[in-house]
């Protein structure tokens, strides 16, 4: 699963661990998934993108393969 979360980070100025706090989970979590190692559970997704204030499908991308 391909995903924005680095990015939209940078563009907020949110370090993992800052993200991680807000949304309850920790830094090597959002670090996982940022590198496409973990899947975020649906609740996490929507903690993200509530976070962000965007739709979760902004954040994350199925891959050709999936």
């Amino acid at each position: 699963m391909k995903n924005r979360i680095k990015i939209e980070r940078a563009i907020c100025n949110l370090t993992q661990a800052e993200l991680a706090r807000k949304v309850g989970v920790s830094r090597q979590t959002i670090h996982l998934i940022e590198k496409g190692k973990a899947i975020p559970s649906t609740v996490l997704a929507l903690k993200i993108s509530k976070i962000f204030q965007k739709p979760v499908n902004v954040f994350f991308e199925l891959d050709e393969k999936e």
